[in-house]
């Protein structure tokens, strides 16, 4: 058996324009356990020394955002407005 440095146990997402699904190869334990979970995806391909493939349709991978950068103003408002919605008898924590 082969040990890898933690160098080369890496995760790559590989998205072809050309198709609708996307690959990601990964050595990560956490991120195995996390696609055989509640996405509920099988390996496609396993090759040994703990790597593992699977193949997910695009759309189900969320790409980054830039994170929002509220005004002073806006943080008020939408901090009054959930004040307000909490007083409200019919508000339903759930929903927030």
């Amino acid at each position: 058996m082969i040990n890898l440095t933690p160098d080369q146990k890496e995760t790559i997402i590989n998205f072809n324009e050309d198709k609708p699904e996307a690959i990601i190869f990964t050595y990560n334990k956490t991120w195995q356990k996390h696609l055989e979970g509640r996405p509920g995806l099988k390996p496609v391909m396993n090759y040994g020394f703990g790597g593992k493939e699977y193949c997910i349709d695009k759309r189900r991978i969320k790409p980054p955002r830039a994170l929002v950068k509220l005004s002073e103003r806006a943080k008020q408002e939408r901090a009054k407005r959930l004040v307000d919605a909490r007083r409200n008898p019919f508000f339903d924590a759930k929903i927030l």
